[in-house]
């Protein structure tokens, strides 16, 4: 098949063509937008990634060019119009799974670095600075761990935050069996903002959490305490975070996401003016610490995406049951 593979970066080509055997993959370095649709013209499908936008202007568009499958290299659809490609006929598949383990990594990687700063110890030491004022953190030991979102990525991490010793209370549709026999104790969400010392988001973005973290459920909060996202960006208000900062209820902020991220997110923008006012005051709390959806780029992860995305494609083509289909 002839695929237009939009948003793509070094990595992305390293194991697309690593993996890649059968199909004629042509690079984009810009993101599939209604500006950029007509790239994939005579191509059978497109190949993209979290921060496209694939909206019912952009799928009657690639209608129009003959493409006939989404393939997204990513776990979340928020970014599709499932309405319009269902419409179209235009069936649209995903990755349900890569390396559930790098992101819940990468969610203790903020907790730890937030914690004990090491950050900032390490650019200290760098200078030939190693005062250790201002640096003091707290034992992870014995805290108590909220988490939102008890799917794989949210199992994994309770798991780890259980290894650590920690008091793990967790939020979901559905209370995970194997998660309560672990020590997991499931509660209302309320509940869980009122004692936790640890929030961490592990929940897809739709309608309903949209916003799950907002000015009420903010103020429901310890004093002080530590926030982590690494699932979508918009399931933070923003602006009501900053109000937590500033009055002190948030007093560590982790963030692997961010509602605005497709505007910079996987760009070098180190010589341009950031025209983002949130963004630039959340850069300014000291407490704060943004990673640029880092949460899945490892080596494992990367390898799954790749061969999930292609084994899709391979079954679109040979005409079978789409095992990741989302429409």
């Amino acid at each position: 098949m002839k695929i237009a593979f939009f948003s793509s970066k070094m990595y992305d080509r390293e194991f697309f063509d690593r993996y890649n055997t059968t199909h004629d993959i042509i690079y984009f370095d810009a993101p599939l937008n209604e500006q950029t649709v007509n790239l994939a013209h005579d191509c059978n499908a497109i190949c993209a990634f979290v921060n496209d936008k694939i909206t019912a202007a952009v799928i009657a568009g690639l209608k129009e060019n003959g493409v006939q499958l989404i393939a997204l290299r990513s776990t979340g659809f928020n970014n599709v119009d499932i309405g319009a490609a269902k419409a179209l006929a235009i069936p649209v598949v995903r990755v349900p799974a890569y390396s559930p383990h790098a992101v819940a990594e990468h969610a203790l990687a903020l907790i730890l670095t937030l914690n004990r700063k090491t950050h900032k110890a390490y650019n200290r030491v760098r200078e030939g600075n190693f005062s250790l004022e201002r640096l003091i953190g707290f034992d992870l030991f014995g805290k108590t761990v909220g988490v939102i979102g008890t799917g794989k990525i949210g199992q994994i991490f309770c798991s780890n935050m259980l290894g650590i010793g920690c008091k793990v209370l967790a939020f979901d549709v559905i209370a995970n069996k194997d998660m309560e026999a672990a020590g997991v104790e499931y509660l209302p969400l309320a509940d869980i903002l009122q004692q936790a010392d640890i929030v961490s988001l592990h929940c897809p973005l739709t309608e309903q959490t949209k916003h799950i973290i907002d000015q009420n459920s903010i103020g429901m909060m310890k004093q002080g305490v530590m926030l982590i996202n690494t699932s979508r960006g918009a399931l933070v208000d923003t602006p009501a975070a900053i109000e937590g900062l500033k009055t002190g209820r948030i007093g560590y902020l982790g963030l692997d996401v961010y509602e605005q991220e497709e505007k910079l997110f996987f760009n070098d923008l180190s010589e341009n003016i950031i025209d983002d006012d949130d963004i630039m005051h959340l850069l300014s709390f000291p407490n704060v610490l943004i990673t640029s959806h880092q949460g899945f780029f490892t080596q494992e992860a990367l390898a799954e995406i790749a061969k999930t995305t292609l084994a899709n494609m391979d079954e679109f083509e040979a005409g079978i049951n789409l095992t990741n289909r989302v429409v």
